[in-house]
């Protein structure tokens, strides 16, 4: 029974062909049948084998007032109203009811292909021109019904074999049609795609021409269009041993560990056999020879030069075409002795030579066996993330297949670094700053941090932001400077050299050389795991408490002999310590930098290694470990930014002193033996501390109505309003029952609030509650002038340029009387602080620089000078 096929033409074109109905179908078997099918590429049509269909969808058949019957996806009739306005809907059928049917071909060119494969009898009667179900049909686009050109896409070529369907390809490798498509042949395909479309139209074969827009290969250095076309090739048979690539990619420690059995573990789960042969002239070539008479066939493999000699009587000294070609030889397995042995043309894929490097780049085995056998695996590996299915690939199957190994170890995919506005870096665009300007302006030490912080070397994208590198200039290194200076000005004040010791027994210095034994500890383990971004993160808090704990905190303790007092020399050592092993510990990830410092620190001293990179890692062996010390102090620390925080949106700055502070909650007792360096922090004149909350706060329970709606249904209503009026016990095990019910940890939310007219907050911890006493004296907020006066004067010291030793006399002119009364009241913790000898609320001398200021919101003027 003839029929129709719609199929397509011209940029996206459905088109019409003769087709054989076969038995089975809806109707009328006397009527003719077409099925409309559409394409692309209509070029491919004339080596079209096979129509795919889906199996799961239903097609609609359409009666024409002629009496033809044809058969398209349901969904998209409506776009073909115009096409079929003389027909009517007679039926539905499932794709799986169209699958095996048969149709007769609308070229001429390889009809036989239709004929029954003695070969293959399984896969039915006919060989082509039959209708297959795919799994990739819908009828978002077209008719629902796709023609299959094996010779010229991958699934047509993959459901072409899967049916014993073979695979026709007359087209050269210039692109243009073989003698087999008589009406175009020596065409180019593309060109020939109007031709194609006016020779349907003229049978009567076209049902549609649309012009239809997709994106379509090109040639990345010309620019011209790309055809697919099955070519011949060598493989690998990787589907032989992919369950080896599994089980030794077990093996290997994927970062991010997702990719291990995501991305890259199904990729080996549907690993298929690898093409490993390119048709170019560069290259290495394939070290094979083929008896060039097929009535005598001999295939040779070549390994070593060795074998090359005894066969060919030469030994080559250059293995690249033309020379390799060179070497031919008879065919020893014809006895006519006329065949030849030729080298097949095809090289090697770059990428086979890649997955090589391991081995070839030590001529093994012919060299270096030893060495190879002790280095391989690689410890670690670092590319792209999209070399799961390039480098990594190649690299895995080629160690796996010959030493049922991995080729590496260790292995981190990095994601793509984006420009700031999340769009792809483009040199045409300049939408980035130039490394150099980087390297000049923050330094090459910001941008590796940017980059070793961030998730780009955990697999994901990353903006490249000026103002992210700035900021790691202001975070990271300006601080590791600043403390490292620091130390230098007061050792040198003391001229005080410096030793490694851990056995200060100072509360601040037992705490911090704890804290640097645990950063060395951390940053291993993250090290170890590959895990850098974590290894920063690790260093980038230690630099935190440093600065902002530590030596803010002993800062009192280095004032020594040059400033008339008794320097700790102990702070110093501990100090010197600290930094010689931060420096060591972030040297990889701030090489520079950390150079810079370690030869400041220990330039002279031949107990040390010349260069920071040239040092072991420390050890945690060398530093006290102190659990307890470290829980409480960092505790403590919560409670202090916690405090602090308070201040600030109460808008009291930190100078002013306040009458106490309350801390309140789990483990609060702990922290008396710190309850003065709390103090000194915020600025308070007392330190409570209990272990009962009382009326400070209350624990307010949430209840995750999403989480517990579809478990307690109606129920959840009597849950929250018992929620609301604190009706509720815990448990032991985290759990908290409500109303009857027992709410897991994750069901709900616990927080501990404060009254609403109180100045306090929870700590992060959710087991404490901070409060501050903000009530104010007139003796409190004197001190809190005396204290901006120091700070000011402080000011004026640097911009004149003092050095720390440098003692003042001060010259106080004040506009207010409250201003002057907190100077007299406090003039001798004035004077200690800024090293002033007098103080004198008398007229400056002439010539001495005024400095305006406030204090406390009131105007300030005074003088300094050096006391001469």
């Amino acid at each position: 029974t003839p029929g129709r096929v719609e199929v397509g033409g011209g940029s996206g074109t459905p088109g019409r062909v003769e087709v054989g109905g076969g038995s089975g179908t809806p109707g009328d078997d006397d009527a003719p049948l077409a099925i409309l099918a559409w394409t692309t590429t209509p070029w491919t049509l004339p080596s079209n084998l096979a129509l795919a269909v889906g199996p799961d969808l239903d097609y609609a058949v359409m009666l024409d007032a002629d009496g033809t019957r044809y058969i398209l996806g349901e969904e998209v009739v409506e776009k073909y109203e115009k096409q079929l306005e003389n027909a009517e809907q007679v039926a539905t059928i499932k794709g799986s009811e169209l699958i095996g049917r048969t149709y007769q071909p609308m070229f001429p060119y390889f009809a036989d292909m239709a004929e029954v494969d003695p070969d293959n009898p399984e896969h039915g009667t006919h060989r082509a021109f039959v209708v297959l179900g795919a799994d990739f049909i819908d009828t978002t686009e077209g008719t629902g019904v796709v023609h299959l050109a094996p010779g010229f896409g991958e699934d047509d070529q993959r459901i072409g074999a899967e049916a014993g369907i073979g695979m026709v390809v007359p087209v050269d490798e210039a692109g243009q049609f073989t003698d087999d498509v008589v009406e175009w042949a020596g065409q180019n395909v593309l060109e020939a795609n109007a031709g194609i479309i006016k020779y349907l139209r003229d049978k009567g074969q076209l049902v549609r021409h649309d012009s239809y827009t997709h994106n379509y290969p090109h040639c990345w250095r010309t620019g011209t269009p790309i055809i697919y076309r099955a070519m011949p090739s060598w493989y690998v048979k990787v589907t032989e041993f992919r369950d080896d690539l599994l089980a030794t990619n077990q093996q290997i420690n994927w970062v991010p560990s997702h990719i291990r059995d995501g991305r890259f573990g199904m990729w080996l789960e549907g690993a298929r056999d690898w093409s490993i042969s390119r048709s170019r002239f560069w290259g290495s070539p394939i070290p094979i020879w083929v008896s060039d008479n097929p009535d005598y066939p001999r295939t040779d493999c070549y390994g070593s030069l060795d074998e090359l000699e005894a066969d060919f009587g030469v030994r080559p000294d250059n293995l690249h075409r033309p020379f390799i070609d060179e070497l031919v030889r008879p065919n020893p397995d014809d006895p006519t002795g006329e065949s030849m042995m030729r080298r097949v043309p095809e090289v090697l894929d770059c990428w086979f030579e890649s997955g090589s490097m391991p081995f070839a780049q030590v001529h093994y085995p012919f060299e270096n066996k030893e060495w190879f056998d002790e280095h391989f695996p690689a410890d670690f590996i670092v590319e792209y993330i999209n070399q799961s299915r390039g480098w990594f690939y190649t690299l895995h199957v080629l160690a796996t297949a010959l030493f049922d190994r991995p080729a590496f170890q260790n292995v981190i995919c990095h994601g793509i670094l984006l420009a700031d506005d999340g769009t792809k870096l483009s040199k045409s665009l300049r939408n980035y700053t130039e490394p150099t300007d980087i390297f000049e302006n923050q330094g090459a030490d910001a941008l590796r941090w940017y980059f070793m912080s961030t998730n780009i070397v955990r697999g994901g994208d990353t903006r490249i932001s000026d103002r992210g590198i700035d900021d790691v200039v202001r975070q990271v290194i300006l601080p590791i400077w600043n403390a490292y200076s620091f130390f230098t000005l007061y050792a040198n004040v003391e001229g005080h050299r410096a030793s490694f010791r851990t056995d200060s027994a100072e509360l601040l210095d037992r705490y911090i050389l704890a804290k640097i034994g645990n950063l060395v500890g951390s940053v291993e383990a993250r090290m170890d795991a590959y895990d850098l971004p974590g290894a920063a993160m690790e260093i980038q808090s230690f630099i935190d408490v440093l600065n902002n704990w530590y030596i803010r905190r002993s800062r009192d303790r280095f004032w020594g002999t040059g400033t008339g007092g008794n320097a700790d020399l102990r702070g110093l050592d501990t100090l010197y310590t600290v930094l010689t092993t931060l420096v060591q510990v972030a040297a990889p990830l701030l090489p520079m930098i950390t150079e810079e410092i370690w030869i400041g620190l220990t330039a002279g001293d031949d107990s040390r290694a010349d260069s920071v990179h040239l040092t072991d890692w420390p050890s945690v062996e060398h530093f006290p470990a102190d659990a307890s010390l470290v829980a409480a102090m960092d505790r403590l620390r919560d409670v202090a930014s916690t405090g602090l925080r308070l201040r600030e949106e109460q808008g009291l700055r930190v100078r002013l002193p306040l009458a106490s502070v309350t801390v309140a909650g789990r483990d609060a007792s702990t922290l008396e033996p710190f309850a003065d360096l709390l103090a000194d922090e915020l600025n308070v004149k007392a330190v409570e501390l209990t272990e009962e909350i009382g009326s400070l706060a209350t624990f307010v329970l949430r209840p995750d109505g999403a989480a517990l709606g579809p478990r307690l249904g109606k129920d959840v209503q009597a849950v929250f309003a018992a929620a609301r009026k604190g009706e509720w016990e815990s448990g032991d095990d985290g759990s908290v029952t409500v109303a009857g019910h027992v709410l897991a940890p994750d069901e709900y939310e616990l927080s501990l609030e404060p009254p609403e007219d109180a100045v306090a907050a929870a700590l992060r911890s959710n087991d404490a509650v901070v409060t501050l006493d903000t009530a104010l004296t007139a003796e409190l907020e004197a001190e809190g002038l005396a204290r901006d006066v120091v700070r000011e004067i402080q000011n004026a010291r640097k911009a004149e340029d003092l050095i720390v030793t440098d003692r003042i006399e001060v010259w106080i002119d004040v506009a207010s009387d409250t201003t002057l009364n907190a100077v007299q009241t406090h003039d001798e913790y004035i004077a200690e602080q800024v090293l002033a000898t007098s103080i004198s609320a008398d007229a400056a001398p002439d010539g001495l620089t005024i400095h305006e200021a406030q204090a406390g919101g009131e105007p300030l003027r005074f003088s300094l000078r050096i006391r001469s």
